[in-house]
């Protein structure tokens, strides 16, 4: 912590700015990490999918996180991808490729 004073009164405290500790600075790292995995089911008609990360995660992706074609995607294919730093419902996978 750091104190000033000011003016001849009372101290002024501040404290540092935080850093980001436990599950929200993994989740910030993980977001900077760019991860491989494999498509495991496509819903094609509605417009999204999951896919198996070399972690053993299972991670939903909107067509719309898909960087080229979703209609061309199949399952099995070989993808990499970036984790959603805070996604609701369960790990969420962005910026979607074929590897």
């Amino acid at each position: 912590m750091i104190c000033f004073v000011v003016g001849g009164g009372s101290p002024v405290r501040h404290a540092p700015k935080s850093q980001p500790t436990g599950d929200n600075f993994a989740k910030e790292l993980a977001a900077d990490v760019a991860q491989n995995g494999t498509i495991k089911r496509l819903v094609m008609d509605r417009g999204f999918g999951f896919l198996s990360g070399e972690d053993g995660k299972e991670y939903f992706f909107h067509r719309s996180s898909v960087e080229g074609s979703f209609e061309g995607l199949q399952e099995g294919q070989k993808v990499s991808f970036d984790v959603e730093a805070s996604a609701p419902k369960g790990p969420r996978a962005s910026r979607v490729r074929v590897a």
